[in-house]
């Protein structure tokens, strides 16, 4: 498994998800969506963004509004229409179902990791208590 191509993937998975809860919270240009999705750690470059946005564009989930701009020319800014908020509400419905199933999954892997010893790492529910077998 190329652990960096999974990574990637993964990634690409939850782009428009992002995508459209950062247009949700009102208009906003393209290079500020870079500016966030870079910070939160999402990678994603103007080649993988602008047909993206066109996309969900032809899909009727956003429009775009130009805006002259004082410091060069006009900006488009993202908005979501009425089926890009419904469509967000049903994907943020997903994603809360996907993130607790995920974390049932890892967490039960967690709970089961052994430690180099070979002992079980999972902990008595109060570790100062005296186990019986002591």
């Amino acid at each position: 498994m190329n652990i960096e191509n999974a990574q990637v993937q993964m990634r690409k998975g939850i782009l428009e998800f992002c995508i459209l809860h950062i247009i949700s919270r009102g208009e906003v240009y393209a290079s500020d969506m870079l500016d966030e999705l870079t910070s939160a750690r999402i990678m994603v470059v103007e080649g993988t963004l602008y047909p993206l946005l066109t996309r969900l564009k032809n899909a009727g989930l956003l429009d775009y509004k130009w805006v002259e701009s004082t410091s060069g020319p006009p900006r488009k800014y993202y908005i979501l229409t009425e089926l890009g908020r419904s469509s967000l509400d049903a994907l943020n419905e997903t994603w809360q179902e996907l993130a607790e199933s995920v974390n049932a999954i890892v967490g039960k892997a967690e709970q089961h990791k052994k430690p180099a010893n070979g002992a079980s790492s999972v902990l008595p529910s109060d570790p100062t208590t005296p186990s019986a077998n002591a």
